[in-house]
């Protein structure tokens, strides 16, 4: 049945067979004393109280009779009937302390061991509504800390590969000029350089992640027009793409919409968005901008017909350090944790940032949404 499985009816229902068992005992007593009673050890005290002439003599009869019979049975009854309710009452409080106690036993040891560290931890699901609702949030708070926590190993596994590149390049280029392989002229120092920056880089957008990730950003929240901040992007960054033989095309539905949203920071998505699409498509490619309304918000969508996004890459295209193409990411200083940044930063200012793609050399679609100015 299912009310059963609910903790509440159970305790209601312990109670209940208390009452039940201490009503039926009394009831169950009296009757039994009635019928054990014999009609001659009544019969005395029935003819003191026929033959007694004066009130004084029928109260005391009277007395006698009721203390011989229906006192003595109330009594009897009554303890027979506190006893048994006493022991139903003892059985189910001992039943309903071992379904209750027993899922608290296995929380509070579960979280002593979560405390400690060991995120695998899991719990039981009781058969009782109340506490399987306890521990199924437990298990799902249990998996959540052991994905942070594969989360926060891997995010310094890929800070220390991030960083390890350039710096074994200062290396190399510091040993060769201590032993003298590579001269100290201008090109050296050019090279290294360009590592520093790198390095440099690398630094800066961790701690723009840790920021926006954090909720510490500054946001400034106005009113503005999208349309010609999106023009403004496009053509900055219109020369970057002539020079990779690409054709970055702007594709505006209505002369104005107006969002709600931080415009610097919006900037900052797209000049990212698209300059990834920029990066992965090849020559004689085409990217186009569109700026729209859609479901009561603003969107701008950044499609390619570049080298695509792989299906399975899709849901972790956001996360921290991922890249579909490895070694070309690396080879054109990406960090891979820009799309990051401007997911949480289009999360920040109440829109969002989507990617789509049919797959492998088919292209891929980026997505800002952004709310509406009221």
């Amino acid at each position: 049945m299912k009310f059963w499985r609910q903790l509440k009816w159970r305790i209601i229902a312990g109670h209940m067979l208390v009452v039940i068992v201490g009503v039926l005992m009394l009831s169950l007593m009296s009757e039994w004393l009635i019928l054990r009673t014999r009609p001659e050890d009544l019969k005395p005290l029935v003819d003191a109280l026929t033959s007694a002439n004066t009130p004084a003599a029928i109260d005391a009869s009277t007395a006698q009779l009721i203390e011989a019979f229906y006192r003595d049975a109330v009594s009897r009854s009554l303890l027979v009937a506190a006893v048994s309710a006493i022991l139903a009452g003892l059985l189910t409080g001992a039943f309903l302390a071992r379904e209750i106690l027993q899922p608290l036993n296995q929380l509070t040891t579960g979280s002593q061991r979560i405390a400690q560290g060991r995120y695998s931890e899991r719990v039981t699901i009781p058969s009782s509504t109340e506490l399987a609702v306890v521990a199924t949030n437990f298990n799902q708070m249990a998996e959540a800390l052991e994905q942070v926590e594969l989360t926060r190993v891997a995010l310094i596994s890929n800070v220390m590969h991030e960083l390890r590149t350039p710096l074994t390049g200062l290396e190399g280029y510091l040993e060769g000029l201590m032993d003298g392989l590579f001269a100290s002229e201008p090109e050296t120092f050019a090279l290294m350089s360009h590592e520093v920056r790198r390095l440099s880089r690398l630094v800066d957008d961790l701690q723009a992640l840790s920021k926006v990730e954090a909720g510490q950003i500054s946001l400034q929240m106005t009113d503005f027009d999208l349309v010609p901040l999106v023009s403004r992007v496009v053509a900055q960054l219109k020369p970057q793409a002539v020079a990779q033989c690409l054709k970055l095309v702007e594709n505006q539905a209505q002369p104005q919409i107006m969002a709600c949203a931080d415009p610097d920071r919006t900037a900052q998505i797209l000049v990212n968005v698209i300059g990834n699409a920029i990066r992965y498509t090849p020559e004689e490619g085409c990217i186009t901008v569109s700026v729209q309304i859609a479901d009561n918000t603003a969107s701008v969508r950044v499609s390619d017909d570049g080298i695509g996004i792989p299906t399975e890459a899709l849901p972790y295209l956001f996360e921290r350090f991922y890249r579909v193409d490895r070694s070309r990411a690396r080879s054109s200083g990406g960090s891979g944790i820009g799309l990051t940044i401007s997911r949480h930063l289009a999360w920040a200012m109440g829109g969002d940032l989507t990617a789509a793609s049919d797959g492998p050399g088919q292209g891929s679609t980026f997505t800002l949404i952004l709310p509406l100015a009221r």
